[in-house]
């Protein structure tokens, strides 16, 4: 069975296409789906994972945030359950998603020889049309799930979503485990370590933490990868006040995350800064 049990009726299934995770979170109403898979393909399979566990009806679906691993399913999901399923996320999330759907499909347009080139473009992408700025409360009967937007940081519009009374924390792209943060054309570098402050302002030190992609963690993983994500981004501030080169900063300085995936966190970081916090290019 995909779907493993956690904590008290939360199930995580982890899928090999992204090592992308779908969390299932069950009450007396039904079950919150936690982002729904890459492609409408994807999200059928999770559908018949879903059912096969038996634990009830899907009543609400989250997504995390925009990106198409998080929210190409939400179609099916719709088409499985009910046409009017609320899909949850923030403004920012929901806003964004269209957009953000249209470029992946363009990308995989392009590619020729992808084997999940067609299912990505047969998807139609389908918002969340249940949003808010701050927090918000799901009511599953007898129990309460919060969605919290901690802050920009793998996107600008990230949430959480906390189950207090089994103490379990949905972290999406925020906390990554299977490979180091992504940060991406729309990420916030310097944003990303205060924003994993929030997050750990929300766990107590036995806090289940699941990430978007990769194996179950603990709070102390947080902690360490919040560290790291605040080396990179004291790492820029410091390159830019010494005056040296966004395009030079990579091969300046060493990084806690292989050079190859911080091409973009470089550059969004020095976009981020002030002009104050940056000194004239070294001659």
């Amino acid at each position: 069975m995909p779907f493993a049990e956690i904590a008290d009726r939360v199930w995580v299934a982890r899928y090999s296409w992204f090592d992308v995770n779908v969390t299932l979170v069950g009450g007396s109403r039904g079950l919150v789906v936690v982002d729904t898979h890459a492609s409408a393909l994807a999200a059928r399979a999770v559908v018949d994972d879903v059912r096969g566990l038996g634990a009830g009806e899907v009543v609400a679906v989250v997504n995390t945030h925009e990106h198409f691993d998080h929210t190409f399913g939400n179609a099916t999901f719709r088409e499985e359950y009910d046409a009017t399923l609320p899909i949850h996320a923030t403004d920012e999330a929901a806003a964004r998603t269209p957009a953000a759907g249209e470029r992946v499909k363009r990308r995989y347009d392009e590619a020729v020889d992808d084997p999940h080139r067609e299912e990505v473009l047969a998807t139609t992408i389908v918002p969340a049309d249940h949003v808010f700025s701050s927090a918000s409360v799901l009511d599953l009967g007898d129990r309460a799930v919060e969605l919290v937007h901690p802050g920009r940081g793998h996107t600008g519009g990230d949430l959480v979503v906390r189950v207090p009374d089994a103490d379990v924390l949905l972290a999406g792209d925020l906390v990554e485990e299977s490979a180091p943060p992504a940060y991406g054309e729309d990420s916030f570098p310097l944003d990303w370590p205060l924003t994993l402050d929030l997050v750990l302002n929300l766990t107590t030190p036995d806090t289940i933490v699941v990430p978007g992609h990769g194996a179950v963690v603990d709070r102390a993983f947080v902690q360490d990868q919040r560290a790291d994500i605040g080396v990179v981004a004291e790492t820029v501030r410091d390159l830019a006040g010494r005056g040296v080169p966004v395009e030079d900063a990579l091969a300046a300085a060493e990084w806690p995350f292989p050079r190859e995936g911080l091409a973009n966190a470089v550059r969004r970081a020095y976009a981020q800064l002030p002009r104050a916090q940056k000194r004239l290019p070294l001659i």
